[in-house]
């Protein structure tokens, strides 16, 4: 991924959050490339005149290290600037987000005919582990990423690496 990142011009930065098969030793490497990472922690980013704030969250799934109020910290409460969090795993309860970005769940990975997965690596309803969704009035996207887990190998669940692109409302 490095030399992917490197090339990668982002005019408003390039930010990641850690998943349940990250660690932290990672960070400096990941920053040296010009990711910021958001471990519990949110980033107001600008762009001619208007803003959000991008919250990230650290891994809720595995290590349970995941902190909304350390997260949340600088975020003005009244703020009615966009909210997004990601987070790596579509598992926890979301407050006050406009939009949730997550993965985590390689949308069971290994499918029967038609998408539908037998397991699924998640403590949510199954209508959060791939695609778009809302939630209370939130709208969240669940990523089925590029790899795997456990087994290496995926059926009937095709990798995808997803490109949101925001635009302003009139």
């Amino acid at each position: 991924m490095l030399p992917l990142l490197c090339r990668k011009a982002c005019r408003l930065g390039v930010y990641g959050i850690l998943g349940n098969h990250d660690f932290i030793e990672m960070t400096p490497l990941l920053e040296a490339a010009g990711v910021r990472l958001l471990l519990n922690e949110a980033v107001r980013v600008t762009e001619n005149g208007a803003a959000l704030w991008q919250v990230g969250l650290d891994d809720a799934h595995f290590y349970g290290l995941h902190d909304f109020d350390k997260a949340l910290r600088d975020v003005p409460p009244a703020s009615r600037e966009l909210r997004i969090l990601l987070a790596h795993s579509p598992e926890v309860c979301a407050r006050g987000f406009h939009l949730y970005l997550t993965g985590h769940t390689h949308a069971g990975q290994i499918c029967l005919p038609g998408g539908w997965p037998p397991m699924v690596n998640a403590r949510c309803p199954r209508r959060y582990i791939a695609g778009a969704w809302t939630f209370n009035g939130m709208v969240g996207y669940t990523s089925r990423g590029t790899g795997s887990s456990g087994v290496f190998v995926r059926f009937n669940c095709p990798p995808e690496v997803v490109i949101h692109i925001l635009r302003a409302s009139s």
